[in-house]
């Protein structure tokens, strides 16, 4: 069986160093912290988690097990304008961490990937006529 080539040049120790320096900037971020401290007490199998998302999205390795989407639905205090903001600080995160063709390649799936989710979790949040729903 052949194996697909990840989608950029990247390796898994740097998908796992990119997932630990965005988690110790978010456990620190004020608006952002106290959101993934509601649902997370052990980061470690968190980062893991993530790490392996990123590592199926990118290496095709198909180590992650998961819905990203039910997870940030079920979260209930995941609000649509916070996307934006984890995107700037992953962005600020690939920058330091990773060279720029690596930087850029990873924000942009980064950001597609942010849309979808967005798209879901404002589609939750939407009531008759699709008008938003405040929290």
């Amino acid at each position: 069986m052949a194996t697909i080539p990840p989608k950029f040049d990247i390796t898994r120790p740097e998908i796992e160093r990119v997932v630990a320096a965005f988690y110790a900037r978010i456990r620190e971020h004020p608006g952002l912290g106290p959101v993934f401290a509601a649902h997370i007490s052990d980061w470690e199998p968190h980062e893991a988690k993530v790490a392996n998302f990123w590592a199926n999205a990118i290496l095709f390795e198909r180590s992650y097990d998961g819905n990203p989407l039910a997870v940030h639905r079920k979260a209930g205090n995941v609000q649509p304008g916070m996307f934006e903001t984890w995107l700037a600080l992953f962005d600020r995160i690939l920058v330091q961490e990773l060279n720029e063709t690596q930087a850029a390649a990873w924000s942009a799936l980064a950001h597609n990937i942010g849309r979808s989710l967005r798209a879901g979790v404002v589609e939750k949040v939407k009531g008759p006529g699709g008008i938003p729903i405040l929290k």
